[in-house]
């Protein structure tokens, strides 16, 4: 069941996803009493795509033309549909326009992550440019943020686009739905975040659990809870502010990397980026701050490992096993040039990963692989570091900022 836009757009306000000031339009007479300021755009209320193509997207000025184009598109049928319905709503300028989207992927049956610097007008022409992010495990703003990386996304949209794609995953869970969809999200020359079209499909099956999302679309609830298999929902296929595309025809398939062997065997998880830099660090705040200040740096990611908290790594050489393991995981990529190493522990911790990092270096030395790592640790001696290291290609880094600009100026 796919939502109208200004049904999709009230539950994006329940997320606290920003929306522009809006009113529901039922007659044309309606716009007499409109409470947005002009110049305002209405929009044909139907479920069909391509609106802005067959007249169903107008830009109005004032009143008088408000009125008569509402009236020119309540009669206007798109694909055998006469919309109910206008949305008016405020005009907004985008100095930029993003694609997203939370999906269901039937086949591999978990939730995908979709994004395009490409949105809106451009979506249907850069189908072969959408990133994807599988969801395996529970989500985490690490899903996210990775996402954002593979967009190329800088600074502090990093950030502020992550939590909008945070947001609509909680909707796409919490409602059951199918497809969470925004396109175009607006970005203003300030950095301000706009959801300027969004697309919603809920799931028929799942009804009885939603008695919100069944009223909207006037269905009765099915006698059964019970959520069933989730047919596939079009990608793209939403109306546009800007652009009358649709993309269903060319879903991207969904295909996520298999895990490394070893992650799967010893219960570390690789996730593989687009870049160049190889990321172990301990922690989830810690790795984010870490991918982030790298990208700051004007740096690329290539895959990250999160060791977790060091406190589980009581017995004797389980932290420098593990250590190894991670170098290992994050230098399986022949494109990785540099290992940031970016822990934060007790002295006698920093000890055994200082050990590690020797052994791995003199390893793959004898193994002709030649690595660049930079290390950063706190609570340490750094003179005794550097003698432990001797001559072995590690940088050492006493803060985030240093330790990522030093890792991006040797990956160049």
């Amino acid at each position: 069941m796919d939502l109208l836009e200004y049904q999709a757009k009230s539950l994006f306000r329940q997320m606290a996803i920003p929306i522009l000031p809006s009113q529901r339009i039922d007659h044309p007479a309606d716009l007499k009493g409109l409470k947005i300021p002009y110049p305002v755009v209405l929009k044909s209320q139907v479920r069909a795509g391509g609106r802005g193509r067959a007249g169903g997207i107008k830009f109005v000025e004032n009143t008088i033309d408000a009125v008569a184009a509402a009236q020119t598109i309540f009669n206007l049928p798109i694909e055998d549909e006469y919309p109910e319905v206008l949305l008016a709503e405020a005009k907004y300028n985008a100095d930029q326009e993003l694609y997203l989207a939370v999906l269901l992927d039937p086949v591999a049956r978990r939730p995908v992550l979709l994004g395009s610097r490409q949105g809106g007008m451009d979506v249907e022409g850069s189908i072969d440019k959408m990133q994807q992010v599988p969801v395996a495990q529970e989500f985490s703003p690490f899903y996210a943020r990775r996402l954002m990386l593979k967009m190329g996304l800088q600074g502090d949209l990093i950030q502020s686009v992550s939590a909008i794609v945070e947001k609509m995953y909680r909707l796409f869970v919490e409602k059951d739905l199918d497809l969470v969809e925004i396109n175009p999200l607006g970005i203003s020359p300030t950095g301000e975040l706009m959801a300027l079209d969004g697309k919603v499909t809920a799931n028929d099956d799942a009804l009885g659990r939603h008695p919100d999302l069944a009223a909207l679309s006037g269905k009765k609830k099915p006698s059964s809870g019970i959520v069933g298999d989730r047919r596939s929902p079009s990608v793209g296929g939403g109306d546009r502010r800007n652009s009358n595309s649709k993309v269903q025809h060319s879903q991207p398939e969904f295909e996520p990397k298999s895990p490394s062997s070893i992650s799967n065997s010893e219960s570390l998880e690789l996730v593989e980026l687009d870049g160049n830099i190889g990321i172990l660090c301990n922690g989830v705040g810690l790795t984010m701050a870490t991918l982030d200040a790298v990208a700051h740096q004007g740096g690329k990611p290539a895959n990250f490992v999160n060791m977790g908290s060091l406190d589980r790594y009581e017995a004797a050489n389980a932290l420098r096993d593990r250590t190894e393991l991670g170098l290992e995981l994050v230098a399986q990529d022949k494109t990785v040039m540099v290992i940031l190493i970016n822990i934060l522990g007790s002295a006698s911790k920093s000890d055994e990963i200082t050990a590690a990092v020797v052994g791995y270096l003199e390893r793959k030395a004898r193994a002709n692989r030649h690595l660049q790592v930079v290390l950063r640790l706190v609570e340490v001696d750094t003179d005794a570091v550097k003698k432990r290291l001797g001559q072995l290609p590690v940088q050492l880094a006493s803060t985030l900022d240093e330790a990522s600009a030093k890792a991006v100026s040797s990956a160049k």
